[in-house]
């Protein structure tokens, strides 16, 4: 049982780090679309900032842990097709350089695995609805709306200013809002894969097996993430973003809308607030949606013309697919486990 555990754990780390590299447009898109930094120093920059923003706080770790599945009825196997689906459907979406959703392709993939192993009751349904399906919809308006609002306030305050001015006060402040974005990220999404693990370790413990060291567990009715987690989270999901994700930066950072490095500070800016947000109040959200969202936002503001709408409906298409997709491939992957 201890191998299978590790093997969670492992596969745990894997989705973090490619979480990191599949969502590291969302931190730096703007920033390197604008020639802001090249995108070698961006990735840098990023994973420092995704790290620490991953050690302050574990809310959506503990809604991870327990708000979905108890883990009286969990087993490893359940947790490891989880992944399993969560992976491979990112995988995809990164090959396809869509910027979907890890942090609902986590939760879909667990829903799967969950009701392939115990049935549909045993999953958490109407945590579902308060954590994830409602701010599905309110994050990605808040983050449209206020980046319309942050726009349409740097626009009248910049009015009489010289374009060049602007433009280079606009590339610094750049530099801040990405920074802010790699932090509300690593707040958000890195805490997706500290809350898998704990699940896991909980429901080792629940299980009533021994043989690992007190602090490597946590207190058994606790959703309290251990320190080991936190940092290890931290590390695999600030290396991922280290990696890199050139495609779907392209994407985001050019196809919805051509910016520009005002555009992408109100952008960023009105987004990592709607992230930090969440964070705060343990939702995982999207951090994905957020910064589409908020893209499309600033683009509205010049006119609703300026987004390829085209681009942005294929975007909101995989939205909708990332959760049940991701169950399908998890329910199935429980069920072949299921047959050994």
């Amino acid at each position: 049982m201890v191998s299978l555990l590790v093997a969670v754990i492992i596969a745990a780390v894997v989705f973090d780090f490619i979480n990191g590299f599949h969502d590291a447009a969302n931190a730096i898109a703007t920033v390197v679309s604008t020639g802001v930094l090249p995108i070698r120093t961006a990735v840098i920059m990023a994973g420092a900032f995704n790290f620490i923003g991953a050690l302050l706080g574990t809310a959506v770790a503990k809604t991870i842990a327990g708000g979905f599945a108890d883990a009286a009825i969990v087993t490893q196997s359940v947790v490891l097709a989880a992944l399993a689906g969560a992976i491979i459907w990112n995988l995809i979406t990164w090959w396809r350089a869509i910027p979907s959703s890890s942090s609902h392709a986590l939760i879909g993939g667990l829903a799967g695995a969950v009701v392939a192993h115990a049935g549909v009751h045993a999953f958490k349904w109407h945590t579902l609805v308060e954590k994830v399906l409602i701010p599905l919809v309110v994050s990605p308006l808040f983050g449209f709306v206020a980046a319309c609002a942050v726009m349409i306030g740097l626009l009248w305050i910049v009015r009489n200013m010289r374009p060049s001015k602007v433009n280079t006060g606009a590339r610094r402040l750049q530099l801040l809002s990405s920074c802010m974005m790699a932090f509300s990220h690593g707040s958000n999404d890195a805490q997706k894969s500290m809350g898998i693990i704990t699940l896991a370790l909980a429901a080792f413990v629940a299980a009533g097996h021994t043989g690992l060291p007190h602090w490597m567990t946590p207190v058994p009715g606790s959703k309290e993430v251990p320190l080991w987690v936190v940092v290890i989270c931290a590390g695999a999901i600030a290396a991922g973003t280290m990696a890199g994700g050139k495609k779907i930066i392209k994407t985001m950072g050019s196809k919805i809308i051509r910016i520009t490095p005002l555009q992408g500070f109100a952008a960023e800016t009105a987004g990592a607030v709607t992230i930090i947000v969440a964070s705060r109040l343990g939702a995982p959200v999207s951090t994905t949606h957020c910064i589409n969202a908020s893209i499309m936002g600033v683009g509205a503001t010049k006119r609703i013309s300026a987004v390829r709408w085209g681009v942005a409906s294929n975007i909101v298409v995989a939205w909708i697919l990332t959760m049940p997709m991701s169950a399908v491939l998890s329910f199935t992957v429980m069920t072949i486990i299921g047959l050994f």
